[in-house]
């Protein structure tokens, strides 16, 4: 209960309340207490009448509480009804909103339907494009198909007319023949043998042995004649001399051991050109190509190493098939071949054994050179082919230490990858997966020298083609043969070369410098830090035939002072710094003095020294004018050598070219 400044007297004196729009029980409760108070306070009638006004007033505040309390509820009601009121509201306004939302989800569905059909319009349309160009791929396939099988049976039917006229023509000598036995059974019933009387008692041109068994044959007939006659009996000694005629008979002289015995009773010294000709003819052996070995008779005569050849006689080859007794030979040296056989021949084991004898004469797969990928890549055109290639392979390996991975599809290329990253020494798959893999670099063939393609005309029918070169691209340059033959002898060549004993004791005097060694090709680089590798110095190559990754560890490893010999091409030199290269050694000299220049700047950067040394040989003289030029105006010292040369006096093509003299030497400067 509050009260105001205008409340005046109470207990006698004039009381008045403020009329209170709220009241509660408590301050009713004081109201009352203090009305008591004041009546106890008064005394008498006053205090009657007090009380009276008292009662009123309290019904006229009790009457003003409950208008109080009603207009309290009432405002209440109507703040609940504002606050529904609000509620509903705000439930249209989120009704509306996910009205919105809704919209833009269909919107978003009708625009990512458009956008899927589009899609599928794209794709319906990228594939029909490939199936036509793969249906124009079958259909070319099958037009040049059905050529070679017109030209193969018009060939066949050449081939069934020649022998339809040879066997024409062997039927008409026959009956040839058969007239003239007939002529002869007339005139010599029963013709006689003649008896030579001088030298050895045989008639030439016709089979010694034979005649020798004809001869015992007929003694004994006469003999048996005589006794028939004269009905005396054969004694012991006749028996005896008739018996060791016999055996002399069936037996070869000396004289006749060269001649008249087939070629499956000869050693192999003993064969003659006339013998090896009736072994091809026989097992129907025929050869295109220049320095063909001799076939191999059995596989004692392989040459094949003893741990493969036990291999064979588990696995139960008794003797080898022809495209066999053709094939190993010309693979155990080495040689490219193309063997062609009939199904079941044993084209396999043609490939494997020379493949795995040409890996045993390899260096062992070790950590530090399995990175570098396998030594042997057998690429087929089906993954069923190349998993049965890889058991026979395995087969003959079984005594070797020897890895074979199959690299196919149909299973994870991680799994495959994780097994080339260990390392193996002999790789079969399709040509697909195989390329997938060096391009991934779950594969490298750096190290890769052999390469067998089987059913190489039906990878060409199948479109192989393309994987096949990219497989092949994959391979260094260095490692590949020539394709000319003449290159390969001129490569097979031993020269002495003195300029690189030369480089030997260049490098022996260095000591732990850094030099670069340049060359002109990259199987050159390859092969000179093989031997350097060889003689014992820390040596790495850097040229066009690595990959970026292999380049980098190279100038990595040198920068750090890993290896302290880098055999480089024109590759690094230009634009590469390396720093603290005491010399540099031209072993070949570049064909023009650009290259020179960019070549030596190499050495003697940011303010150090270093030395350049240069190989020269005959074949460098036209750069030896530029190059004495460029000495003296360096002022550097020009080698008497290269002073008086003739090819340095003039520059190319001023004069005409004179014969070069023979008695000049070049050294090394």
């Amino acid at each position: 209960m509050g009260w105001n400044d205008r409340t005046v007297r109470a207990c006698g004196v004039g009381f008045r309340l403020e009329p209170l729009i709220l009241l509660n029980c408590e301050q009713a409760g004081q109201i009352q207490k203090r009305t008591l108070e004041c009546r106890n306070e008064r005394g008498g009638e006053d205090a009657a009448a007090d009380i009276v006004t008292t009662e009123e007033q309290r019904r006229v505040m009790m009457a003003e509480l409950e208008n109080g309390r009603r207009e309290e509820q009432a405002q209440q009601e109507r703040a609940w009804e504002r606050e529904r009121e609000a509620e509903r509201e705000r439930e249209r306004e989120r009704e509306r909103e996910r009205e919105r939302e809704r919209e833009r989800d269909q919107r978003d569905r009708y625009r990512t339907q458009d956008r899927n059909q589009d899609r599928n319009q794209d794709r319906n349309q990228d594939r029909n494009q490939d199936r036509n160009q793969d249906r124009n791929q079958d259909r070319n396939q099958d037009r040049d198909r059905n050529d070679r099988e017109r030209d193969r049976d018009r060939d066949k039917d050449g081939r069934d007319r020649d022998r339809t006229d040879k066997h024409v023509e062997r039927e008409r000598e026959k009956e040839l023949e058969a007239i003239k036995d007939q002529a002869s059974a007339c005139l010599y019933q029963n013709p006689h043998e003649a008896q030579l009387l001088f030298g050895r008692g045989l008639r030439a041109g016709i089979d010694r042995r034979e005649q020798k068994k004809l001869a015992a044959k007929n003694e004994k007939d006469l003999r048996a004649a005589r006794r028939a006659v004269t009905g005396e009996e054969e004694t012991k000694e006749e028996m005896e001399a008739q018996k060791q005629k016999e055996q002399a008979a069936n037996t070869y002289d000396p004289f006749d051991m060269r001649v008249d015995r087939h070629w499956s009773e000869k050693k192999l010294e003993e064969m003659s050109e006339r013998d090896w000709r009736i072994f091809r003819e026989d097992y129907n052996i025929s050869y295109k190509g220049s320095r063909i070995p001799r076939p191999m008779r059995n596989w004692e005569e392989s040459g094949l190493p003893k741990e493969l050849l036990k291999a064979v006689s588990k696995a139960g080859y008794k003797k080898p098939s022809p495209i066999q007794m053709a094939a190993i030979p010309l693979g155990i040296q080495q040689r490219d071949v193309i063997g062609i056989a009939e199904t079941g021949s044993g084209k396999t084991a043609a490939f494997v054994l020379p493949m795995l004898s040409y890996i045993m004469k390899l260096d062992p797969m070790t950590e530090e050179n399995e990175a570098e990928g396998p030594y042997a890549v057998v690429m087929a055109p089906t993954r069923e082919l190349a998993q049965q290639i890889e058991e026979e392979t395995v087969k003959f390996a079984q005594y070797l230490d020897f890895r074979v991975v199959s690299i196919v599809g149909g299973q994870s290329i991680d799994k495959q990858g994780f097994s080339l990253r260990q390392g193996c020494e002999i790789v079969i798959a399709t040509p697909g997966r195989l390329l997938d893999c060096l391009e991934r670099r779950y594969a490298v063939l750096n190290q890769c020298n052999y390469v067998v393609l089987d059913e190489a005309d039906r990878m060409i029918d199948m479109g192989f083609e393309p994987q096949v070169m990219g497989v092949l691209d994959a391979m260094p340059s260095s490692n590949l043969k020539p394709e000319n033959e003449e290159e390969e002898l001129e490569e097979n060549k031993i020269y002495r070369t003195t300029y690189m004993f030369r480089l030997v004791r260049i490098l022996d005097e260095m000591g732990e410098k850094t030099a670069i060694v340049f060359v002109n090709q990259k199987k050159a680089a390859d092969s000179l830090a093989k031997h350097l590798d060889k003689l014992g110095y820390k040596t790495t190559t850097l040229h066009g035939g690595k990959t970026q990754e292999q380049r980098e560890i190279s100038l990595d490893g040198f920068r750090q002072k890993r290896f302290n010999i880098l055999v480089a091409t024109d590759v690094a030199g230009r634009g590469i710094d390396i720093p603290d290269v005491a010399h540099v050694i031209n072993y070949d000299m570049p064909s023009n003095i650009e290259q020179y220049t960019h070549r030596i700047g190499r050495t003697g950067r940011a303010g150090k020294t270093g030395t350049a040394t240069t190989f020269l040989t005959l074949h460098d003289s036209d750069v030896f004018y530029d190059l004495k030029q460029m000495l003296i105006q360096s002022g550097s010292p020009v080698p008497a050598e290269l002073a008086r040369h003739e090819a340095s006096k003039f520059k190319p093509g001023s004069i005409p070219d004179r014969p070069r003299r023979k008695d000049d030497k070049v050294f090394s400067f």
